[in-house]
């Protein structure tokens, strides 16, 4: 966006939203003492790592040290630049802004050749839509849609549609509207022919399914075949503007539902969705086409912590759940997986059995991962012979190992005693080895995963150790200190004289804080974060200023604090004296050697 915000009205925006607000449509909080908790957005984990102050109006996660204010909050979680953010900010807090919203937005900072294979991409939603609900041509389609179970409120709502039987009329259509042929081959629409490099259209005599991306705009197609042509369903490719391995089918309009219900159902294709919303349940997302991807995770993961898994039940479907499902998991998920009778696809067992059926059998009477994994496991086993017996228990023992709660386990592990006749003590003892197994293989993975993640290839020096060296604390509770007081910071300025802090990202932001100060800010914790445009800067910056001290600074607190500043340089050139002198001592130059011990005596004095 061209538009420029005025620092004012920065300002303005800043103080008429509360963080905890914005933070608490994506996150749950718990208050805390004067903090708020939750689990990070950014990263999957189990224990509430991420800190929210309303005090301060900043959040810091203590896991993957995700930190900043609420505008830095919606640019990470919604990828949007700071206009966007400042815009929505802007919004929720009343403040007047003469700048478009992020979706219309998004669509600008595209370039020209985007831009055009979405409008016409849209272009076509609309048209495909009308020629199925008003038209003649479409009437059939229609029939068979409604004949299958869909309503009018549902066509309407997903924007169904229904493309002509025609060779070119789509290729006709956008030329004449000036869409370029190749910029429409390379959105997916039209196909050239190798032989004379004419073109056709991609889809013909199917119900259009348009495929939308998070800011509700048509990127893609999939059109179903009305008879037994194959393919049943032909999808567009990938394009620049679609990426099956990001998009969710549904996601937008399901987004409000999502977060209302604290749980998403996904499931395995958008017919199932469409088919999930005609009977109420409107927090249904779908992968398109693929896999379940860490994408996709990364997406369900800024919105909700809970999630109902709903698959086919065929082999194929119950493979697909145990992978989705697995995934889910071990991204901090809590799952639970819905199962439904042999054969039979959500839409057909809506179609079978009725709406609240579908949700109160199917949906709300999802199992557990545990439950599903165990039913899982039995495939293909013959229980009555002793070794699918023995393999099987063991198989539903080393995942009862992964489980974290002490009564889950115990819970499971009688079920076995009891199905199998087997004594609980050996199933216990079994289990133990399996523990500390899965305990030692868990380590080693988080602690392969913190060293290959973005986040922590480097971590920044304020937060390597949650023990830190004396000086090390005394110049984070020094920048605690003057954020809060800009006469603090002049005078830690005036005892440190020429002398600097001894970790390098303190320096920078004790500069950073004497230019915010010299400029006329008064303190604010949010705004001078802000004002830093150094991300790793921010989110240290974030974590000192959660760090508990006292609301007031003695003078001998501060002559501490600066004291242990000092000393620790000196400690520092003592460490280099004593190696001088013991290369003075190796090259038989003792005198040297005496002058330096001499120095380093004055330096300890010092001390």
């Amino acid at each position: 966006m061209a538009d420029l915000i005025a620092s004012e009205k920065i300002d303005e925006i800043r103080r008429s939203v509360d963080i905890v607000d914005v933070v608490g449509e994506y996150v749950q909080l718990t208050k805390k003492g004067r903090n708020y908790f939750g689990l990070c957005p950014f990263h999957g984990e189990n224990t509430p790592s991420f800190s929210v102050s309303t005090d301060k109006q900043i959040y810091n996660c203590f896991g993957c040290h995700a930190a900043g204010d609420a505008f830095s909050f919606l640019m990470d979680i919604e990828g949007y630049s700071f206009q966007e953010a400042a815009v929505e900010l802007a919004e929720k807090g009343n403040v007047k802004l003469d700048i478009e919203a992020p979706a219309a937005a998004a669509a600008k900072s595209m370039s020209p050749d985007f831009q055009q294979m979405v409008e016409a991409h849209q272009l076509l939603s609309k048209f495909y839509h009308h020629l199925l609900v008003n038209t003649k041509d479409g009437q059939h389609a229609l029939e068979y849609l409604l004949n299958r179970g869909f309503t009018r409120e549902s066509i309407d709502k997903f924007q169904i549609g229904y493309s002509l039987n025609s060779w070119d009329f789509v290729y006709k259509f956008l030329t004449k509207r000036k869409f370029p042929e190749g910029l429409m081959e390379r959105a997916g629409l039209i196909i050239k022919r190798e032989k004379d490099g004419t073109y056709f259209d991609r889809f013909r005599d199917r119900i259009m399914f348009p495929i939308n991306d998070r800011n509700g705009n048509t990127i893609a197609f999939s059109g179903r075949a009305l008879g037994d042509d194959d393919p049943k369903y032909l999808n567009s490719p990938e394009t620049p503007i679609f990426n099956k391995s990001k998009i969710l089918y549904n996601f937008q309009s399901a987004r409000a539902h999502m977060k209302k219900m604290q749980r998403a159902v996904l499931f395995e294709g958008f017919a199932d969705v469409i088919a999930a919303d005609r009977a109420g349940v409107e927090n249904g997302v779908a992968t398109m086409g693929t896999s379940l991807t860490d994408e996709h995770i990364a997406l369900l993961k800024k919105q909700v912590q809970s999630i109902t898994v709903c698959y086919d039940s065929d082999n194929a479907g119950k493979e697909a759940a145990f992978r989705a499902s697995t995934m889910l998991s071990d991204a901090g998920f809590q799952i639970r997986v819905a199962m439904m009778p042999d054969g039979l696809d959500p839409d057909d067992y809506i179609q079978a059995n009725g709406a609240e059926k579908f949700r109160n059998e199917v949906i709300d009477g999802s199992l557990t991962l545990m439950a599903f994994k165990i039913l899982y496991l039995r495939r293909g086993k013959r229980l009555q012979d002793e070794g699918d017996r023995l393999l099987y228990i063991e198989e539903v023992l080393k995942e009862i190992a992964k489980l974290d709660k002490a009564v889950e386990k115990d819970l499971y592990i009688r079920q076995l005693a009891e199905e199998f006749s087997v004594s609980l003590d050996a199933l216990k003892e079994q289990l133990e080895g399996m523990e500390t197994k899965h305990s030692s293989s868990k380590s080693q993975k988080e602690h392969a995963g913190r060293s290959n993640s973005p986040m922590m290839m480097n971590p920044p020096a304020a937060s390597t150790s949650k023990i830190r060296p004396a000086f090390h604390t005394a110049e984070r509770n020094l920048i605690s200190h003057m954020m809060k007081d800009a006469d603090i910071a002049y005078k830690v300025q005036s005892l440190l004289g020429e002398n600097t802090f001894n970790i390098d990202e303190h320096q920078a932001i004790f500069t950073y804080l004497l230019g915010y100060f010299e400029s006329g800010h008064p303190p604010d914790t949010s705004a001078f974060i802000h004002f830093i445009n150094d991300d790793k800067l921010r989110k240290i910056c974030a974590e000192i200023a959660l760090v508990t001290i006292n609301d007031e600074v003695s003078e001998q607190e501060l002559s501490d604090y600066i004291k242990q500043v000092l000393n620790y340089q000196k400690m520092l050139k003592i460490k280099e004296k004593k190696a001088e002198a013991k290369e003075a001592e190796r090259q038989k130059d003792y005198v040297k050697a005496a002058l330096i011990s001499m120095e380093i005596i004055q330096l300890q004095k010092s001390l």
